[in-house]
């Protein structure tokens, strides 16, 4: 279910799954949807069909194969699905990234014409894959709504003086999204983070989950938290 203040073009779907309600064993339990991880493969395959069926996809999800890289590849997928973001104008083709900390960024254009699926982790994140995203819309910015799936919160991330470093190096008021904790350790907010992102190329219009999946351990997948476990997946796809 989506949080009840986001608001979506109709000719939009998006769906951002939960741990919850598939088949997967410990540590992977149980709606894990990544087939990357150790989990056993037919219960992946089982899982990612029971998502299809339950939410009426129009087509099967585009699984990337994602690298923590800056790469947004257009739907349908050729060959290589190394990318870590999807992008479609086309109806029933379904951008989707998987994440267990990263920030899933969605995007649509007012119209409900363009959809895009990001996968936000700190590294690309910095490296610029939220302003690749953007520029794939023939829109302007300001006509694209950006929203922002759950991830490690503010008060769970931590993180060494490299990566605010990382950031403030090519943005000084990237700092804004960093709390000292002591001389090289810091957490981060990779959701101001990526609003900041956003907003300097001109997107205007932000949705937030406000959910943290490092202390929700009954409803995300967290990396960070638990090291061996799932993947729950972000959707966005044009209905018609």
């Amino acid at each position: 279910m989506l949080p009840s203040h986001w608001s979506l073009p109709l000719n939009v779907g998006m769906a951002i799954t939960r741990r919850t309600g598939g088949y997967s064993l410990a540590p992977w339990d149980s709606l894990n949807l990544g087939d990357h991880v150790g989990d056993n493969p037919m219960h992946v395959v089982a899982n990612r069909l029971r998502l299809q069926t339950e939410l009426a996809l129009p087509a099967l999800p585009a699984w990337l194969n994602q690298v923590h890289g800056t790469s947004v590849l257009e739907l349908p997928l050729a060959e290589d699905n190394c990318a870590d973001g999807s992008f479609s104008r086309s109806p029933h083709q379904v951008c989707t990234v998987m994440t267990a900390d990263c920030l899933p960024v969605l995007l649509c254009d007012d119209a409900g014409t363009q959809v895009a699926a990001l996968h936000a982790g700190w590294r690309g994140l910095c490296d610029g894959i939220l302003e690749i995203g953007v520029a794939k819309f023939s829109c302007p910015p300001a006509q694209v709504r950006a929203y922002f799936g759950p991830c490690i919160g503010p008060s769970a991330f931590e993180v060494g003086s490299e990566v605010r470093a990382a950031f403030i190096s090519r943005h000084a008021d990237d700092d804004t999204a960093f709390t000292a904790l002591c001389a090289d350790k810091y957490l981060a907010d990779l959701a101001k983070l990526a609003e900041l992102r956003l907003a300097r190329v001109g997107v205007q219009q932000f949705f937030h989950s406000h959910q943290c999946t490092f202390t929700l351990k009954d409803e995300y997948f967290s990396y960070r938290r638990d090291g061996v476990t799932g993947r729950q997946a972000s959707l966005i796809w044009l209905k018609d």
